[in-house]
């Protein structure tokens, strides 16, 4: 018997068998593991907690049943710097993304491209903005030579996405129809009133998240493999190319904007989508890079001069406050940003009794 003709039926049999390894009661107790992750202190996974295998148990039994259904999103807007809505999924139903991902996400994950950057172990902003320094040099040869920078992001990209391609693309790896209709559960489960949702996804679930990179890896795939352009690199979806020819930059543009619309039926943002020379800076990953220094985006700052306004006035508590703080500092030193950095230290240092100590390059 050939090789090929033993192995294919087991391949088979694993794929079928793909739901029962989402939904057993050991994933799903992984899954929670991880879903409660930096939130023990939260109420509701303390309330969760108290009675955690029946919680576990019963999630298992609603899943086996195909009886699950999510529970309604809790919709609130944050500023942090820019204006978003963020959807947040009850508890219980966050474990059950969770273990959707641990099972689904290798099959996935062997087949993005290296500089797709976002929600990807290992990689991140600063691997992207590492990439970028990277990529700059070499196309303008050392910064010896212009070159121009195509500076694109999709419109309304979580609202847009279009749910019959993404399970189309996802069917491509998964063949367990009861892997797809959960799925499908999470994904008609937006803030949407009235009937099922046919497109977009929450903003704050781990799934969205995971997603946005199997949809945009179509276009990762148009832009390397047909256009063969050697210096991209995407960010959730914010991405950049650059090379040496403004006109082939132009060309590029023109036919991702026909990709984006006739193959996923989004489209870039007009206002947000240009061609920009490498020397006049570009706004990528959180900072304006420019040839030889990288600067904070000015409304990254302003966001958190109003955020030491609000702990001065007790509008914010030290614990939240401090946990910010230092977040924005280990962020912001990737900036040529020092001076900025310890003045806004200073001017919060008393409050803390020096505690905060002196910032470093």
């Amino acid at each position: 018997m050939a090789f090929w003709s033993i192995k294919l039926p087991l391949k088979m049999a694993e794929d079928k068998n793909l739901y029962n390894k989402v939904i057993s009661v050991s994933n799903l107790f992984l899954a929670y593991k991880r879903a409660r992750k930096h939130k023990t202190k939260k109420d509701y996974v303390i309330e969760f907690e108290k009675k955690l295998i029946s919680n576990i148990l019963e999630l298992n039994r609603g899943l086996q049943n195909q009886t699950y259904l999510p529970r309604t999103l809790k919709t609130f807007i944050l500023r942090d710097p820019k204006t978003r809505k963020i959807s947040k999924s009850a508890f219980r139903d966050r474990i059950v993304h969770h273990a959707i991902f641990r099972i689904i996400e290798s099959r996935f994950e062997k087949i993005f491209i290296y500089d797709s950057c976002a929600n990807r172990i290992g990689k991140g902003n600063l691997f992207a903005l590492k990439r970028f320094d990277e990529f700059k040099r070499k196309v303008t040869k050392n910064f010896t030579r212009e070159s121009y920078c195509l500076k694109a992001d999709i419109k309304h990209y979580f609202e847009e996405v279009d749910h019959e391609i993404l399970i189309n693309i996802l069917k491509r790896k998964i063949r367990d129809e009861r892997v797809i209709w959960l799925i499908g559960q999470i994904l008609n489960n937006t803030p949407m009133q009235g009937g099922e949702a046919k497109k977009g996804m929450p903003l704050g679930n781990l799934t969205s998240q995971f997603f946005a990179n199997v949809y945009l890896n179509e276009l990762d795939y148009f832009v390397k493999h047909q256009l063969k352009a050697k210096y991209y690199i995407r960010y959730v979806d914010d991405f950049v190319i650059l090379h040496e020819s403004k006109e082939q930059l132009e060309n590029w543009k023109a036919k991702i904007e026909e990709f984006l619309k006739q193959e996923l039926k989004i489209e870039h943002h007009p206002q947000k989508s240009r061609i920009i020379s490498l020397s006049r800076g570009v706004d990528f990953v959180g900072f304006r890079n420019f040839y030889y220094y990288r600067l904070l985006r000015k409304r990254n700052i302003k966001n958190m001069k109003q955020k030491i306004e609000m702990f001065k006035q007790g509008l914010m508590s030290e614990e939240k406050f401090l946990d910010s703080f230092q977040g924005w500092s280990a962020y912001a030193k990737w900036a040529n940003n020092y001076k900025l950095r310890e003045n806004l230290r200073s001017s919060i240092n008393t409050e803390f009794n020096g505690r905060l100590g002196k910032d470093s390059e």
